[in-house]
């Protein structure tokens, strides 16, 4: 049986492994709830803090400069990243592309807390895929801004085996997606010198800026990681 402050939104078996939506009342902050995703009874992201989501969509738009860009976000989450970029006044439209169908539906059952606000927003499309096979693939179009939000990190991936999109035979694939001064953004929970240096071999300009906040369930101040690299 759940606690009393927990409710099991969703279970579903994934190639993955088992994935769950839960909703929770944080113990520490009485009042307060909160919705978090695990995969294969790991923790992946939740709805307290998304300082780090929207940070990468925010400094994409201002990292490119231009106006009426076309984005690509691979990785849909509980929605941040993408609602982030629909927000934005330099951003068009907004495509995502999402390995898991589940995590889809739970937005159109309005399972998660933007499911009201994306559901009904304009110029954003969504599709079920592998956006990682999707930027190995020779391009069908170019996108100003691509924004990858899957794994926990490019050395802790949520799959079994290393995936090349982070070597640099990966990035330049990724990078005929982009269009001139295009912007590839990937998120991350550590650094990793050995993806810098792919990114620095493939790009004409990198950035990699920490996003440091405080996270009062466990009392310490915790940093992510956003990667740039510029075409």
């Amino acid at each position: 049986m759940s606690p009393p402050n927990l409710k099991i939104l969703a279970y579903e078996d994934t190639d993955l492994g088992p994935l769950c939506l839960r909703r929770r009342e944080l113990l520490s902050e009485p009042g307060t709830v909160v919705t978090e995703v695990t995969l294969n009874h790991e923790f992946l992201m939740s709805s307290y803090n998304t300082d780090s989501e929207r940070a990468i969509s925010n400094r994409s738009a201002e990292i490119h400069g231009g106006s009426n860009l076309k984005a690509l976000v691979g990785g849909f989450g509980l929605g941040y990243t993408a609602k982030e970029l629909l927000t934005d006044p330099c951003v068009a439209s907004v495509e995502v592309i999402e390995y898991l169908p589940q995590v889809l539906q739970w937005l159109k059952e309005g399972l998660i807390p933007l499911s009201d606000e994306l559901n009904d927003a304009d110029g954003l499309r969504l599709t079920s895929g592998d956006v990682y096979q999707y930027l190995l693939d020779e391009p069908q179009q170019q996108y100003d801004l691509i924004v990858i939000d899957v794994d926990h990190s490019p050395a802790d991936q949520l799959g079994s085996e290393e995936h090349v999109f982070y070597s640099k035979a990966g990035l330049k694939s990724a990078k005929k997606h982009l269009a001139d001064g295009g912007i590839l953004a990937v998120w991350s929970y550590a650094e990793s010198s050995c993806f810098s240096e792919a990114l620095e071999l493939t790009f004409s300009q990198t950035h990699v800026e920490p996003v440091r906040t405080f996270n009062p369930m466990v009392q310490e101040e915790q940093t992510d990681w956003l990667f740039f690299g510029v075409k």
